[in-house]
């Protein structure tokens, strides 16, 4: 007979026995059945949790149940770099001439209309016809509504060694909420009181899309708020710092890692620098707004390195009426075409020193798509992407599905879509509305207007997607 020793006396093997048989048999059912369907409940939760429940409503889990982190599905495109072209296409310009710090073509001739003052809005005219393949949101501007500063700056002859602007207002994200807190931050400066689920709720009214544009920023800026906003890429530091110097606040787009995460896009709000430290200030919806409420410090060479990601784009914030100012701060960036000229240059001139730079070579594909130089932007967006590009950047940037589509690559444009929608942009409604123009190349007109559909279905204010549902469809 078995013996086991209990401590402090000892149990037989057939008293065990004995305990269970006299045990009443609807005990053990209950048991044996609550046993089974927690198990149960355990494994649908489990499956629940990682096919039912949408991203951001796992997050919310997580932050419930940190555990459950582990139980994430696999996302089959994470960390996979950006296909390369599929093949070589003869375009009539090397690489190589594409960093030729002389190299260009004819551009469109532009001007730059100053708006009334009852309608304060710098405005950029093309004398050629517009790409009819893809649309940005037009927005008409409200009757200012706030109230006028107390005091008006004049620009700065020089820009001082250090500015600082305070009045604002610190907002922490939510779930891919940069874009919606960034903005109400800054807005928060001419005294906006609505709070970042107001942004929210138009700038992505699905709470899983990925990613806000600067060209939506502005425009609800620009519709929403009674203040004034302007987008451009190849801005430089000094820009940065004579915005703040004469109290504009500024929003820079930034190539983002927190700990524990793979590269991300980002907003950033500058609030100061200073020159002695070698620092921007800014307030950052995620990291926070520094220990004294003053911004996280940011070194001048770290703010370049991860802005230039995004081509050195920035959104400034003014009040009406301001105009001329802002003018004459921007300086040749007011052009939107010669704003593009210069971040090509400096494309170019990053790329002639590390000729293997991803980021540079995928700059120079975007200001190209900017000028409308299809061509040369799909051989620089080929090379980009031999470079180990990270693998969310498509989330963020479109260009290369304007370029390859544009010059009939309609095989790099598949690839492209394909990427997105295995890597977390069945979330983008731009990945959709390049499905969608790549069916109409199928002449697939049903699944065309469907993909329109799914994009409209995360963003209904999308107004590239509106424009080609309506032209599919003839309503």
């Amino acid at each position: 007979m078995n013996i086991q020793d209990n401590g402090s006396e000892f149990v037989t093997q057939s008293d065990v026995s004995n305990d269970i048989q006299h045990t009443p048999r609807w005990l053990l059912v209950l048991i044996g059945t609550t046993t089974l369907l927690l198990v149960v409940g355990i494994v649908i939760g489990i499956f629940a949790f990682r096919t039912a429940l949408r991203p951001g409503q796992q997050q919310r889990v997580i932050q419930m149940l940190p555990f459950m982190e582990s139980l994430l599905p696999t996302n089959p495109g994470a960390g996979l770099a950006l296909p390369t072209p599929l093949a070589t296409y003869a375009t009539g310009v090397s690489p190589a001439q594409l960093l030729t710090p002389m190299y260009a073509t004819e551009t469109p001739e532009a001007t730059v209309v100053l708006a009334s003052p009852a309608s304060p809005v710098l405005q950029y005219v093309q004398s050629t016809e517009p790409s009819p393949t893809f649309a940005s949101a037009q927005t008409q501007v409200p009757t200012p509504t706030l109230p006028p500063p107390p005091i008006t700056l004049e620009p700065t002859s020089s820009t001082p060694s250090t500015a600082y602007l305070t009045g604002f207002r610190y907002v922490t994200q939510t779930w891919n909420n940069c874009g919606p807190a960034t903005i109400t931050m800054a807005l928060s400066y001419f005294g906006w009181q609505e709070e970042m689920e107001f942004a929210a709720s138009i700038l992505k009214p699905d709470d899983e899309d990925k990613n806000v544009t600067s060209i939506e920023m502005t425009a609800f800026v620009n519709d929403q708020s009674g203040v004034r906003a302007l987008w451009r890429m190849g801005g430089t530091q000094d820009l940065l710092k004579s915005f703040l110097a004469n109290g504009l606040p500024v929003v820079i787009a930034i190539g983002f890692a927190p700990e524990g995460y793979d590269w991300l896009g980002h907003y950033r709000l500058l609030v100061g620098y200073d020159d002695a430290q070698g620092v921007f200030f800014a307030y950052d919806s995620y990291l926070g707004n520094g220990d004294n409420g003053n911004g996280i410090t940011v070194p001048y060479g770290e703010l370049d390195a991860d802005w230039r990601q995004f081509n050195r784009k920035f959104i400034v914030l003014y009040r009406p009426g301001e105009e001329i100012r802002l003018r004459n701060l921007l300086g040749e960036l007011v052009e939107p075409a010669r704003a593009a000229e210069l971040a090509l240059e400096r494309a170019q001139e990053e790329t002639r020193v590390t000729p293997q730079d991803g980021f540079a070579w995928f700059n120079a594909g975007t200001a190209l798509v900017a000028l409308g130089r299809y061509d040369e932007a799909a051989l620089a967006y080929d090379q980009s992407r031999r470079f180990n590009l990270p693998w969310r950047m498509l989330w963020y940037q479109f260009g290369p599905f304007e370029a390859y589509f544009n010059v009939g690559r309609y095989s790099d444009l598949e690839a492209l879509v394909t990427t997105n929608l295995i890597n977390g942009g069945q979330y983008i409604e731009e990945t959709y509305y390049w499905q969608g123009q790549l069916y109409i190349t199928q002449g697939q007109s049903s699944a065309a207007a469907d993909a329109f559909e799914r994009s409209l279905r995360i963003n209904p204010n999308f107004v590239a997607a509106q424009d080609a549902l309506s032209s599919l469809t003839g309503s």
